[in-house]
């Protein structure tokens, strides 16, 4: 199938204390390293990013330079990152069969990994990137002081981004819960909501969000030690 890659970075960065998709992270804007993972894949034609409208010209720019053979669109993103998911996919080309959608703020993803979401879609079938919870998770009443009951940990996984669905199928689940004014925090949600299946892709590596400050650190360190090993392997 023929892919187009979606990145949302319409973000407000509420917890981190500033919008975050283009601060400085190893030398880059946060949301350049994923654009530059795709712009390598030979797979991809197209790209849309999905951004706040005053940094529209701005992403132009990070595009052209750190993806310059994909042909680029770049929306104005909506107020939660469903819309901005919605307005992106609006806008993919006809010629794409498929998309997988990447948070702009997971700047250490892997194009092993997008290949290997890639190659688990089919119509009427998602996938997602994802690891196993390695914490015990407790559901804790309303007040937030009693613990009601605890999950099995050997069931739970944590999702990441990307996720991966054929264009028919996650126009159709965005189009049903736009209709019931269903709101959710992942695309494959809204698969997994009109009865479609969804694969688990699991992660090979690090491919956190960053969420709060200490993120961009942790992030800035594991990018520059990731480009000093590709310079050495030259």
């Amino acid at each position: 199938m023929n892919f187009c890659a979606i990145v949302v970075a319409a973000g407000r960065g509420v917890r981190f204390g500033r919008s975050k998709q283009t601060i400085d992270v190893a030398g880059r804007p946060l949301a350049a390293w994923a654009i530059g993972t795709f712009g390598e894949l030979s797979e991809l034609e197209h790209m849309v990013i999905a951004t706040e409208t005053e940094h529209l010209s701005e992403f132009e720019a990070l595009a052209a330079r750190f993806a310059p053979r994909l042909r680029t669109r770049v929306v104005a993103g909506g107020a939660t990152r469903q819309q901005s998911a919605r307005n992106a996919l609006r806008t993919v080309p006809r010629s794409c069969d498929a998309v997988f959608i990447h948070d702009g703020a997971r700047p250490l993803i892997t194009a092993a990994d997008v290949r290997a979401g890639m190659s688990a879609v089919a119509p009427g079938v998602g996938a997602v990137i994802a690891t196993p919870v390695v914490d015990t998770i407790k559901v804790v009443s309303k007040d937030g002081r009693s613990v009601v009951r605890t999950l099995d940990r050997a069931e739970l996984w944590a999702a990441q981004t990307p996720q991966f669905a054929t264009v028919v199928d996650l126009r159709a689940a965005h189009t049903a819960a736009e209709r019931d004014e269903f709101e959710a925090t992942d695309d494959v949600a809204l698969l997994e909501r009109i009865g479609l299946a969804v694969t688990v892709v699991p992660a090979s590596g690090e491919n956190f969000k960053v969420t709060f400050p200490a993120d961009r650190d942790r992030a800035e360190a594991l990018l520059r030690a990731r480009t000093r090993e590709t310079i050495a392997a030259r």
